[in-house]
Parts: structure tokens; sequence; C-alpha cells
């Protein structure tokens, strides 16, 4: 591998959880979760160029809202993966590298946005300095950075448990894609905030998974789950009250907030009426973030 030229790239899709139970609180303070996750086919972008040492250059519409120091995921994920080549003795031909992050989805939001570009992050950079780690060890390395990081490796859909450490991935077949409209108000949402304010953290799993792969069954079995950080994150932020409401209006057939916040997702008919709605929710509301894109 050439140091002066090689590049890697790797998109952090947007996660979505459809379906988010919270069972439990554990005595070191984590909650136990049953989520079902997907991913959409919108997302940030993550480059990274072989150098001397690590850097760090944050670009597209969200760059101000991030910090571009050690705080940032990003970085976060670079050096712990640094970290373990070193600790396990692997040869690095190279041990740095420039990090560009395109930056389109929103932050604080609850679609995973951070969690994503550590994964990208740890994906770009095991090509890129050769180490060639398979995705069970990229997870381990991503679960110590954030509960979310690990479902973010491989970005498949999958029922996730835990504090987000235990995968069961959905095959293609098992799950439809969906025509959705992703929404944020503008507002971030602290995680630990809402997880705070969450009154009751022992509530039932998710059902059982549905056995047909036809998106009305699906959405029937969605129907019939919920996100139990609805209502303390309502109570940070009452505008997703108003997300949810004019998706439905619009025609989702269901509508749901995802993560902890404050991005709404809408499940619609088709790729078109997604777009309709969006041009429409868009008008009404020009400082939203609105996205019409499909689960993959």
């Amino acid at each position: 591998m050439n140091s002066n030229t090689a590049i890697c790239a790797e998109t952090a899709r947007a996660k979505v959880n459809l379906a988010l139970h919270v069972t439990g609180r554990r005595a070191d303070g984590y909650h136990e979760l049953d989520s079902l996750v997907v991913f959409a086919d919108a997302g940030d972008r993550i480059s990274a160029t072989a150098a001397g040492k690590i850097s760090l250059t944050i670009e597209g519409a969200g760059a101000k809202a991030l910090p571009s120091d050690a705080n940032n995921s990003v970085l976060a994920a670079a050096h712990a993966l640094l970290n373990h080549a070193q600790t396990n003795g692997m040869d690095l031909s190279c041990a740095g590298a420039d990090l560009v992050l395109d930056k389109s989805l929103p932050v604080s939001a609850g679609i995973g946005g951070g969690s994503a570009d550590a994964a990208a992050t740890l994906r770009a950079l095991n090509r890129l300095w050769g180490l060639n780690l398979p995705y069970i060890v990229l997870e381990s390395i991503g679960i110590e950075l954030g509960a979310d990081v690990a479902v973010c490796i491989a970005q498949r859909s999958s029922r996730m448990s835990g504090i987000g450490e235990i995968l069961m991935p959905l095959t293609e077949r098992h799950i439809p894609s969906f025509d959705v409209l992703l929404i944020n108000p503008g507002l971030p949402v602290s995680t630990p905030q809402v997880f705070q304010t969450l009154q009751n953290p022992e509530q039932s799993a998710l059902p059982i998974l549905p056995a047909q792969s036809d998106a009305q069954s699906w959405l029937t079995w969605l129907r019939g789950t919920r996100n139990d950080l609805f209502e303390p994150a309502c109570k940070l932020c009452p505008d997703i009250e108003i997300v949810i409401s004019q998706l439905v209006h619009e025609g989702a057939q269901m509508a749901r907030m995802s993560g902890s916040g404050a991005t709404c997702f809408g499940i619609f008919d088709n790729s078109q009426s997604a777009a309709i709605a969006a041009q429409a929710l868009q008008r009404l509301h020009p400082n939203w973030w609105v996205c019409p894109t499909r689960t993959v």
C-alpha cells in the first residue's frame, strides 16, 4: 500500500430505532434495551488518507455543531483502534491518518450520528492501516466508545439488546425496506438527560418478531411496540410531538421517535409519497432537518 496515495472512505448511515423498549437498569447505572435497529440510505461520510499522525477536518452542513478536538467521536475511534493495534503487537506500516468528516446528519438527534461516525472511522482505518480485523473485533472496540457504536459497524438491520453489545442481525428477507421521512426539529436532545427523566426503566421486551417478510406484517408488528424514551424526550423537547403529528397529517402509515430523539421517522407507502410530504413540511418548517430516504 502506498502511504502517499492511500485513501479509504466509508458512509456513516443514520441509525433508526424502529422500536426501543427499556427493560431494566443495571447496578452500574446503564440501562438494558431491546431495540429493533435499521439503517437509512442517508448519512455522513468519512474519508481517511495515510499520514504521519492522526488529524481531523470537519466539513458539511453540520460542521459548526461538532468539536474537532479529542471530544469528537471520530478522533476517539481512531485512537482506540490505534491503541488496540499497538497493544496487540500488530504491524503498522502507517500509524496516522488525515481524517475528513463530511457531516450532514444532525447532532444529538437519536439517529446515531456520532456513533455511526465512530464506526465508519473504525472501518476506514481498519482498511487503511491493513489491520484486517473482523467486524466482531471492531464491535468490541466500538462498544467501549458508546452503546450504539457496535451496531453501526456492520450497518445491518439488527435486534439490539443489553446495553447495545448483544446483536442479532436480521436478514434482508426477514425485514423489508421502508420508504421513510426523517425529521429533526433542529433541537438537540441530551441522551443522558432523557434517561435521567425516564420514570419506569423496567418495561417488557419486544414481542416475537414476525415470521413474514412483507411490509404490512411488519407495520402491524411495529404498531404493537413502542419507544420508551418518547415521553421523557418530549418533556425535554415538546416539539417532538409536533413532528409526529405533522408526519401523520402528511400521510405516514406510522410515525415514531428514533432513539432518544429528537429525530422522528414516518413510514410511507412509497418514495413519491415521502418526497411530497418532505416538500410540504420543509415549506412549513424551513428550520427543520427533513430527509426523505429508504431503509437498507
